[in-house]
């Protein structure tokens, strides 16, 4: 009897053991599910991005703006609303109902909705626009809309008009865009106006015992903008610190040489002690500005600058960045900066608007104080947000046109929502004579078979019925080649 009661004893400690346990791992479960929505609800846009010419991790970085739970119980609330759909994934969820204003949207990845009569706008993130995949035959009641902030080295075929033009909504670097992305890298005013990483002239000038008057970083070598070609002949006139895996000669500490930790602010500190940084785009497109340039201006170094040809819209100040277009040659950008870094009082006439805390380019005031997202900030919305919320109330205001017996309105992209040259190469390029740079002479050849692709792909969305089927595109396009 005494055994029997020992084994009930033992059975019930069990059960209570286990029954703590069970509460235990619940209540760890759910804090680190709380903890985890914290981090991810205060995590920033890299430069906001960590590593800016590669895949726009950052993006995974939003916190998407609440929306209502979605679940099987509300499906027959779906008539109710209009459907935004991912084609290309960007956000990754499967369902959510997002209120825009007075509006509300299903955005969803689910393709299951193609079809859906409540679906009205595909969303495409332009990286992954695949003309090998597209919802087709296009209905005249599907708008199509385009976020892309990216390098046209990341898809070409968007940059020609007869792809651009397919769209009926647009957020893009380019200011003209519906939803400009102009000022993506730069967090606000204050942090040009900021003081925290000034290194004072005098310390700068002590420093140069040991450091090059110029620094330069890139990891991403060779792109189209041909700027490792003009770095390297600037190299033959002025010393230049390389950091980054392009023309290196010079390394960063061992916890800094991972990309993602460009905006740490060990390597600012490192940044901030040089007089002159070389800031080259990867690609030279109008209003196409990357931290390259904003990073300088917000640690106190002078950019020498090389990409938008825009870029004086959107200086902060006349006399705040070197622009390598003004020189001839190399050569002649050399002499002049060799000039300012033995002048104290004229390097100090690119630095005065920051000491000074003054922005006079009105342009620039303008698109920061009227943009409608926020970077770095969890008190607004990141612009994927506002780019979904604006299809959606351009849908609802349609929606309400014909409800009232109206046409609706038709909203088009056009050939200045995202526009970019031919890629070339600088006159003193390796590029011009043999042995070609492989790489370089790709982004030549791939924005020439872009044209082609983008030709044939108007034709696949606009021929007449019947000519062209959608599961023929790759076969036509071949046919362009």
């Amino acid at each position: 009897m005494v055994r029997i009661q020992r084994r009930k004893l033992l059975a019930s400690c069990l059960c209570v053991t286990a029954t703590v346990f069970l509460l235990v791992t619940l209540q760890v479960m759910v804090e680190l599910g709380k903890y985890e929505r914290k981090e991810f609800k205060s995590s920033s846009l890299q430069d906001g991005h960590t590593k800016m010419e590669e895949a726009p991790t950052h993006l995974n970085s939003f916190l998407k703006k609440e929306g209502l739970t979605f679940n099987r119980k509300r499906k027959w609330e779906l008539d109710s609303y209009p459907i935004m759909l991912w084609w290309s994934p960007l956000t990754g969820e499967t369902g959510r109902l997002g209120q825009c204003g007075a509006d509300a949207c299903f955005f969803t990845i689910n393709r299951t909705y193609l079809h859906h009569h409540m679906t009205k706008a595909f969303l495409f993130y332009g990286t992954d626009f695949n003309i090998d995949s597209l919802p087709l035959p296009r209905k005249a009641h599907h708008d199509w809309a385009l976020f892309h902030e990216e390098s046209p080295k990341n898809n070409y075929k968007l940059f020609h008009k007869p792809v651009i033009t397919l769209f009926n909504y647009t957020a893009t670097f380019s200011r003209h865009s519906h939803l400009p992305l102009t000022t993506q890298y730069l967090e606000s005013i204050e942090v040009l106006k900021s003081l925290r990483y000034l290194v004072p002239l005098q310390s700068k000038n002590k420093l140069r015992k040991r450091l090059a008057p110029l620094v330069y970083v890139q990891s991403d070598c060779d792109p189209p903008s041909d700027r490792d070609s003009y770095v390297r002949k600037l190299m033959t006139y002025i010393e230049v610190d390389s950091y980054g895996e392009c023309l290196r000669n010079k390394d960063l500490p061992q916890q800094l040489k991972n990309p993602a930790s460009m905006d740490a602010d060990g390597f600012y500190r490192i940044i901030a002690q040089y007089k002159f940084i070389l800031a080259f785009e990867n690609a030279v497109c109008d209003d196409y500005i990357t931290e390259k340039f904003w990073r300088p201006l917000k640690l106190g170094v002078v950019p020498v600058y090389y990409g938008s040809p825009s870029i004086t819209d959107w200086l902060p100040s006349n006399k705040s960045a070197i622009l390598v277009s003004e020189f001839s040659h190399p050569r002649e950008l050399a002499s002049y900066i060799r000039r300012l870094d033995s002048d104290d009082r004229l390097y100090e006439a690119y630095v005065e608007w920051k000491l000074k805390g003054e922005i006079s380019n009105q342009r620039l005031l303008t698109a920061l104080r009227e943009r409608k997202w926020g970077v770095q900030d969890v008190n607004q919305d990141n612009y994927i947000d506002a780019f979904e919320c604006m299809v959606c109330t351009k849908v609802w205001a349609n929606i309400r046109l014909q409800e009232k017996g109206l046409p609706p309105k038709r909203w088009e992209a056009e050939d200045t929502h995202l526009s970019c040259p031919e890629p070339t190469v600088f006159a003193f390029s390796p590029l011009r004579t043999p042995p070609l740079s492989s790489l370089r002479e790709m982004w030549i050849s791939s924005f020439e078979q872009s044209k082609k692709e983008a030709q044939a792909l108007s034709l696949l969305v606009f021929g007449k019925p019947g000519i062209l089927q959608p599961s023929m595109n790759m076969k036509y396009i071949r046919t362009w080649q």
